[in-house]
C-alpha cells in the first residue's frame, strides 16, 4: 500500500500545473480521432495523386464527419482554450510532458 501511494505521489502528472493536465487528459481522449484524421489524410494524399476521385470523396466525406462529431468539436474547442494558458505556464514540467505525450501518441499512431 505504501508503495502505490509513493508511486502516485511521485508521478510526474503531480507535477503539472492542473491546466497541463486538463490539456493531457483531453488530448489522450482525442487520440483515437487524432490518429484516424493522420490516416485519413494520408489516403487522401494517396488517392488524389492516383486521381482516384471516388475514393477522395469518400475520404473527404470521412473526414468531415469526424469534424463535425459534437463531443469531438467540445474537447478541441476546449484544448484551443487551454492552449495558450499552457504555453504561458510558469511550471517548467508543462511543456515537456506534453511533448512526451504527443511523441508518444503519434508513433502509437503508425
Amino acid at each position: 500500500m505504501k508503495i502505490l501511494a509513493l508511486v502516485v505521489l511521485l508521478s510526474p502528472a503531480h507535477a503539472l500545473s492542473p491546466a497541463a493536465q486538463e490539456f493531457m487528459s483531453i488530448t489522450k481522449t482525442l487520440e483515437p480521432v487524432q490518429c484516424q484524421k493522420r490516416q485519413l489524410r494520408r489516403e487522401l494524399a494517396r488517392a488524389e495523386i492516383e486521381q482516384r476521385d471516388d475514393d477522395v470523396k469518400k475520404l473527404r466525406e470521412k473526414f468531415v464527419a469526424l469534424d463535425k462529431d459534437k463531443k469531438v468539436v467540445q474537447l478541441e474547442r476546449r484544448l484551443a482554450e487551454l492552449q495558450p494558458r499552457v504555453s504561458r505556464s510558469s511550471d517548467p514540467d508543462d511543456l515537456p510532458a506534453i511533448s512526451l505525450q504527443q511523441r508518444e501518441a503519434f508513433y502509437r499512431c503508425d
